[in-house]
């Protein structure tokens, strides 16, 4: 037991350290430069993961599933999650290409059990990502040898501190709420340089626009869970989760400066030293249905559907709501499941490891050049047991891998350039610990 616990440990402290050696992003995606980066669409942690970023009806004991607060009931024993994340991306615009990638804390998640009708769980998660550098050369119009370099770089991103509660309000019916606190900060930089036939480098200089936002604001959401049986083997499950609209606060700070060609300043300038705004977030529903045996198996179907057209970037109190909304409304569907062939074999570990399985489609928010863009993915994952469990102790490590499409490489509508696509395979590896707390001994 003693081995187990220190043998957990350890593997919780590599992974910690990989990830706080790393930064928040997971590659260049041009995609992040648009509104808050790559939001996270609240598909909970590694085993939801690898079923495709199903979990709203999928309750479990061994994990924490901060997807839906309702179903912070069924953890049954103290649990400590932490799990990291590495991505490898190929990006491709018509003949050119880039292979990027990185790596990052994904999530620490905490739960308890309060009593028999209600849970407790508390963790950090990322909110969204900026991690992209693009540069675009384009001739000047009016002459035959001048040329701008302009060049798009950003990095950043927002975290969630959650707290979630669920609570067992009858017979197979459960409800949960998550109140969040979310922080963060983006730096842009948007530069041009100007070159024409006959300048040195000494004499060449480009303009720079850099802008520090720093957010904060409290979310809320609202889950609700319903299992029935419907014989002594199987049963359904069907759950719903919404999050509420947030009028996210922020802070920018904006500066120009006038650079060498190394980047070095040669001249700054100040502007809107209290420049204090506000982003809208949309609200996002979820909704799932699952069936399982209660003991080895499980399939799910999740559907989301968030209002994006009602976005708005970030705004100061001056400025004017742009007419046309920035986004389109995105909605996001996921099948996947999980086998277990037999959680207590004795002649078998494998047997004991847990199997699992998802696909996913969503469509995204942004419409470059007028055309819809998706997101197709593949995932599996498995959790395998440490030998050393026991029923009041218990240690396991979860893997989740996905490949998948996003984007398309279509011609942008009115120009040459074409759209970017991603193919990506992302790596997730979690520790889960679970712990019975607060046994009454007894003295025969």
């Amino acid at each position: 037991m003693l081995l187990n616990k220190l043998t957990a440990l350890g593997l919780l402290g590599l992974l910690g350290a990989a990830s706080s050696a790393t930064g928040q992003g997971l590659g260049n995606s041009p995609y992040s430069r648009l509104g808050l980066g790559d939001v996270n669409p609240n598909t909970g942690g590694v085993r939801q993961q690898g079923m495709g970023g199903v979990g709203v009806a999928a309750p479990n004991t061994a994990q924490v599933n901060e997807l839906n607060p309702a179903l912070i009931y069924y953890n049954n024993r103290t649990t400590y999650e932490v799990a990291a994340i590495g991505q490898l991306k190929r990006l491709r615009s018509g003949s050119a290409s880039q292979v990027d990638g990185g790596a990052s804390l994904s999530y620490l998640a905490f739960a308890v059990p309060i009593s028999r009708r209600w849970g407790l769980a508390a963790g950090l998660k990322p909110y969204s990502t900026v991690d992209y550098k693009t540069a675009i050369i384009s001739p000047v119009q009016g002459t035959t040898d001048a040329q701008v370099l302009e060049e798009y770089t950003g990095s950043g991103g927002l975290s969630e501190v959650y707290l979630s509660q669920g609570v067992r309000l009858a017979k197979g019916l459960s409800a949960g709420v998550t109140t969040s606190y979310v922080f963060g900060s983006v730096d842009q930089s948007t530069t041009a340089l100007l070159v024409a036939e006959g300048q040195t480098a000494e004499s060449l200089s480009r303009s720079a626009d850099i802008r520090h936002t720093e957010y904060s604001d409290l979310t809320i959401r609202l889950g609700s869970h319903y299992r029935y049986e419907l014989s002594s083997k199987y049963n359904l499950n069907l759950g719903a989760v919404y999050t509420l609209q947030s009028d996210m606060k922020g802070y920018r700070e904006r500066r120009v400066e006038r650079q060498d060609v190394n980047g070095i300043t040669i001249e700054s300038l100040q502007l809107d030293p209290s420049s204090r705004g506000q982003t809208v977030v949309p609200s996002n529903l979820q909704i799932g249905l699952g069936l399982d045996n209660n003991k080895t198996w499980t399939l799910n179907a999740d559907v989301s559907r968030q209002q994006w057209s009602k976005f708005e970037a970030f705004r100061l109190p001056s400025e004017v709501k742009p007419a046309t909304p920035l986004y389109q409304d995105t909605w996001r569907g996921a099948l996947g499941g999980e086998l277990t062939p037999d959680p207590g074999s004795v002649d078998s570990y494998f047997k004991r490891v847990s199997y699992r399985f998802g696909v996913s489609v969503a469509q995204l928010p942004y419409r470059p050049g007028g055309v819809t863009q998706y997101d197709r993915a593949i995932s599996w994952g498995f959790m395998f047991p440490f030998p050393t469990a026991s029923p009041l102790d218990a240690t396991s490590m979860n893997l989740a891998f996905t490949y998948g499409q996003r984007g398309n490489q279509d011609l942008v509508s009115g120009t040459a350039q074409r759209n970017i696509k991603e193919d990506y395979v992302r790596v997730q590896l979690g520790i889960s610990l679970n712990n019975r707390w607060f046994l009454k001994r007894k003295v025969e």
